[in-house]
């Protein structure tokens, strides 16, 4: 499946049998590529760590393709926040095995650090590596292969990668120490450990040297960067990064009610902060909110939410809420769909309580049933998609930036889509090409979950 490159070198003499004396001949070297296709399930975390692995690759020798396509080495990036995250896990990697029957398959990831063995018992996988092991993850996939071995890891992430993109994810710190009762993140992702600065502004700077227009700071508990380095903080971090980086965006990609302060917020006052605050709820009751370990309240909550929008009117506020958790009850649902009703969120992901082994809850007797999650979450899509409408009637005529990603598939392909600061999803109409420009549009109106506009 490698693609092949072929090479004449200067032309040289062959002196042979009587006749062929003095005949010029070439000398034809093959050299076979190695093709590596990566399939990235989940966070913006599991994005980050694909890029690496993208980079990494791209060092050691391998040609990148899409993973739509067969590849010599097919990677799986799996989470294993749900059950439904580790069946389709399962499905991706027994799918590669029949795109790729030759080909080596890999199965990485949280689920590959959760449950190792369940995955090395599938015929269809060849290596399994966990988080762990991500960073020697290509050294054996060398080897493997029978390749020359070459690593790097996050100083040498970037070397060699050609591909120019609108937005890259780059891993400010991983690891959770907060172990919410719920979560199996603290298992599959260890402890709580921050890059370092200096390594971030090289990170940052060299995506914006490739072209890139935005910079997405990912990690599992971005609140908690710089608590194992002297010095060092999430609020000290942006500030070195909005001081010492080029890249016209940056985008915090989520954050915690309890983290919410003045002194963060007065950092965005720097246009290249785009303002959308990812500010997971999981709970509008404080019954489930402490069964749950969460270190907020309802209340806390909202109060976060309000020193946002007094510093930053118009800002954008997205959130995670888990319908179904052990215990809760039809008036705890009511109060999470309350304070969904007093926020007005942008946008709301809703997941159905998933029991996770090893975790506190998986313990918890007082289950809900099936069918209530499904009717809990039936209502809270709901009332997601009005305030989601609402939000998006809140800024018709209103002026964006938009970072253009590429074309929509229409007719005539003149339909340009890109995601506006506050994280809006708008479409235009342009026969000029706009991929991976930043334009300011005026907001003309919505149709379904998109925005209309205009190029200003």
């Amino acid at each position: 499946m490698g693609s092949d490159s072929l090479t004449l070198p200067p032309w040289d003499f062959y002196n042979g049998p009587s006749g062929h004396e003095g005949r010029a001949v070439y000398l034809l070297e093959v050299t076979v590529v190695p093709t590596v296709a990566i399939e990235t399930h989940g966070c913006k975390l599991n994005q980050a760590d694909s890029g690496t692995l993208v980079a990494q690759f791209t060092n050691a020798g391998y040609q990148v393709v899409p993973d739509s396509e067969p590849a010599d080495v097919y990677v799986v990036n799996s989470c294993t926040v749900t059950h439904i995250a580790d069946r389709k896990a399962r499905q991706a990697l027994r799918a590669a095995r029949r795109r790729n029957p030759s080909g080596m398959i890999v199965a990485t990831g949280c689920y590959a650090e959760r449950s190792h063995e369940s995955l090395a018992a599938m015929g269809e996988i060849d290596l399994v590596v966990g988080n762990t092991g991500k960073d020697d993850l290509v050294r054996r996939v060398a080897e493997w292969m029978g390749e020359p071995v070459a690593q790097g890891g996050y100083e040498t992430a970037l070397a060699g990668a050609s591909a120019i993109r609108s937005r890259a994810m780059v891993k400010i710190q991983e690891g959770c120490d907060q172990v919410c009762a719920y979560c199996i993140v603290p298992k599959v992702r260890g402890r709580e450990r921050s890059i370092p600065q200096a390594t971030l502004v090289e990170l940052v700077n060299e995506h914006a040297s490739r072209g890139c227009k935005e910079v997405v700071l990912t990690g599992t508990q971005l609140g908690s960067y710089g608590f194992d380095i002297p010095g060092a903080s999430l609020t000290g971090m942006l500030s070195g990064l909005l001081l010492n980086t080029t890249v016209p965006r940056l985008r915090v990609s989520s954050l915690q009610a309890q983290e919410i302060n003045g002194e963060l917020l007065d950092l965005w006052a720097d246009p290249r902060l785009c303002r959308h605050f990812h500010l997971a709820l999981q709970s509008g009751s404080d019954t489930v909110l402490a069964r749950m370990r969460r270190r907020y309240d309802a209340t806390e909550y909202q109060e976060a939410v309000g020193k946002i929008r007094d510093a930053l009117p118009g800002a954008s506020i997205t959130t995670d809420v888990i319908v179904g958790f052990p215990g809760e009850s039809d008036a705890d649902f009511q109060r999470t769909l309350d304070l969904c009703d007093r926020v007005g969120f942008a946008a709301v992901h809703a997941f159905p309580y998933s029991v996770r082994p090893g975790t506190s809850a998986a313990y918890l007797q007082d289950k809900v049933s099936v069918e209530t999650k499904s009717e809990r979450m039936k209502a809270l899509l709901e009332a997601s998609k009005r305030h989601a409408s609402a939000y998006r009637a809140g800024i018709v005529g209103e002026t964006r930036s938009v970072l253009w990603e590429g074309r929509r598939s229409t007719p005539d392909g003149k339909v340009w889509s890109g995601l506006t600061g506050d994280y809006v999803r708008v479409v235009t109409n342009s026969s000029r090409p706009l991929a991976n420009e930043i334009t300011g549009v005026r907001l003309l109106g919505q149709k379904d979950e998109v925005m209309a506009a205009e190029v200003a």
